[in-house]
């Protein structure tokens, strides 16, 4: 059998929430709820939480709404991590697999309580989930650099750690004062420890600010919306050609009343359509004498700005230009360079022609399409 111990007696000092750090709300749900939902999805037969032994009501009341509460049981917890895990330790038999989880880590996959145990079982020893470290990391005296370690040597380990019960409650008896987890205790008595791939969401929840970024990781999906743009012109060989805000020289024109930028008015009408604000016409229309003339690209930033009145944001655009010529590929890079930064989000372009069928096939004008993805602004973050 497996058994979880799920440790929650920590104050949460440096959190600042004045409450025992288990039952602080994260998204609507206290920590401990969170971390018990990763242990009871995995193959964990019962789940031990040792809670803090001056306030364990709030942690019996968490429990009791539960559905699975028969397989839970609360424990009082120490003054240390060490003590608590030690405490509920003597609810494990010898003969179990015992996974040290922390509520502080309530993100952690249901699926790394099942590789640890697996490990466990394979390994008969003491296995923690750890990540490879990505920063540099120095060892310092003060303030003063005393050395580089090497990262490749070294892993941010994290829980739930496994082992056998009999050989971890051992381990404990002999231990002395001032282990920060488990496996320390584990490898201190000259027990084998091995590691496991970790996972980025069991990260630990130690100040305010990693208690944002859970919420923010918990947040539902923004809902997105979708906008298309069409648009059309005709050749005109007497005006120089704009296509995607870049000028073509050689090529013939297109009539309009703006620089007939099709690429650009396509792209502007779907983020107007994404946004439910109308078209190029009602916002833009020929009947403005200001307009007439007016680049293209304008039309684009001035839609993205009325897309951020509404609360919107682009998130990625593509558009098809149809059309013999000009040929759209031999300067791709310098369209999508100029739109992407115009619209503030990516921009895919691709051309194609409609094998002389139409009035593109005529060479008698050139057509865009355009898609647009939009989502809702995230809020401006205030000053600490």
């Amino acid at each position: 059998m497996t058994v979880a111990i799920v440790v929650a007696a920590g104050g949460g000092v440096r959190l600042g929430a004045g409450v025992p750090k288990a039952i602080v709300p994260l998204a609507g749900r206290s920590m401990l709820d969170w971390a018990l939902d990763g242990a009871l999805a995995a193959a964990v037969d019962r789940v031990v939480v040792a809670g803090p032994a001056s306030g364990l009501e709030p942690v019996r009341r968490i429990v009791a709404a539960r559905s699975e509460r028969d397989r839970i049981a609360v424990v009082a917890g120490g003054s240390t991590r060490q003590e608590s895990v030690e405490l509920a330790l003597a609810d494990v038999p010898d003969d179990e697999v015992v996974l040290v989880h922390d509520a502080a880590r309530p993100l952690t996959p249901s699926g790394v309580f099942d590789l640890v145990a697996a490990a466990v079982v394979v390994t008969g020893g003491g296995v923690v989930p750890a990540l490879p470290t990505a920063d540099t990391v120095k060892e310092v005296d003060g303030t003063a650099v005393v050395a580089t370690l090497d990262r490749s040597r070294l892993a941010a380990v994290q829980t739930p750690q496994g082992f056998p019960a009999g050989a971890l409650r051992r381990a404990f008896a002999t231990a002395g004062a001032g282990h920060t987890d488990d496996a320390s205790v584990f490898a201190a008595a000259g027990l084998p420890v091995t590691t496991v791939a970790g996972d980025p969401f069991a990260f630990k929840i130690t100040t305010a600010w990693d208690l944002r970024r859970a919420e923010q990781l918990l947040a539902p999906a923004a809902p997105t919306r979708t906008g298309i743009g069409v648009d059309v012109h005709a050749i005109d060989p007497a005006r120089p050609l704009r296509l995607g805000g870049l000028d073509w020289p050689g090529e013939p024109g297109l009539a309009g009343h703006s620089d007939a930028d099709v690429v650009c008015h396509a792209i502007a009408d779907a983020l107007l359509s994404a946004g439910g604000l109308g078209d190029l016409g009602s916002r833009f229309g020929v009947d403005r004498a200001e307009e007439a003339g007016r680049a293209g690209v304008d039309f684009v930033t001035r839609s993205v700005a009325l897309l951020a009145e509404a609360g919107f944001a682009p998130v990625s655009v593509a558009v098809q230009v149809i059309g013999n010529r000009p040929r759209i590929g031999r300067r791709r890079d310098e369209i999508v360079a100029l739109l992407s930064a115009a619209v503030g989000a990516p921009v895919a372009v691709a051309g194609t022609t409609t094998d002389g069928l139409g009035l593109t096939g005529r060479g008698e004008g050139v057509a865009a399409i355009a898609t647009v993805l939009v989502a809702p602004r995230p809020p401006v973050p205030s000053l600490p």
